[in-house]
Formats: C-alpha cells, structure tokens, sequence
C-alpha cells in the first residue's frame, strides 16, 4: 500500500484563503480523503470553491486526476444552516494518487503564492 501521509496536504490548506477550523483525514479501503470548512463569510470563499473544483474534478479530458471535492452536509432539517455545517471533502478515487500527488497538482495551479489574497483576487 502506497503511503497515505497527509503532512504536506494539510500544510497547504491550511494556507488557501477562507479554508478554517481543524482538517479531518482517513483512509478506506486504499482510498483517502480530508474534509473542511470554509467560511462562506469571507469573501474569497467562492473563488476557493472554483479553484479546487476546477483542478480537482476537470482539470481537462486528457489530465483529469483521480479526486473528486464536494460539499458534504448533515441533514439541514436536524442540526442547521451551512455557515455551521456545510463541509468540503477531497476524495482520491485512486489507490496509486497519493495526498502529495494533489498537493503538487494544486501548487501547480492555483494561486500562487497560495497564501497571498491578492492572488486570489481575479
């Protein structure tokens, strides 16, 4: 089994704007994921949610990558609105694309800096 090692991951997320609260991680059956908030106060949220979107679910047919990111939810009618319970997962839908791979993939790409707003700011 390929090592799941989340260290570099969770480093660089927790530099992307918006991105807050703690970072959950596991891996299931080979396959890994994280899941967080982001605070869908800040401004840059929505440029965030295009961003990852865009990399991790199309970045093109020829360099699709193996992850998928979505909102991810309890049920709205039993707890509350998304400003507290809306979270965002990256999933990896393959056994050989490792936390490292996506961090290289999402340094190649987004922002960067990933830490300075201002590159956010389009």
């Amino acid at each position: 089994m390929i090592n799941q090692s989340f260290d570099k991951l969770l480093q660089f997320l927790v530099k992307i704007p918006s991105i807050t609260g703690s970072i959950g991680t596991g891996v299931e059956e080979g396959l890994w994921w994280v899941k967080f908030r982001i605070d869908i106060q800040n401004p840059l949220a929505w440029n965030v949610v295009q961003e990852l979107g865009y990399v991790l679910n199309y970045l093109s047919l020829e360099q699709k990558l193996p992850t998928v990111f979505m909102p991810t939810s309890p049920p709205p009618y039993m707890n509350g609105g998304p400003h507290e319970f809306l979270s965002w997962v990256i999933e990896s839908k393959s056994a050989n694309f490792t936390p490292d791979d996506a961090v290289d993939w999402l340094k190649s790409r987004l922002p960067d800096p990933v830490n300075k707003i201002k590159k956010w700011q389009n």
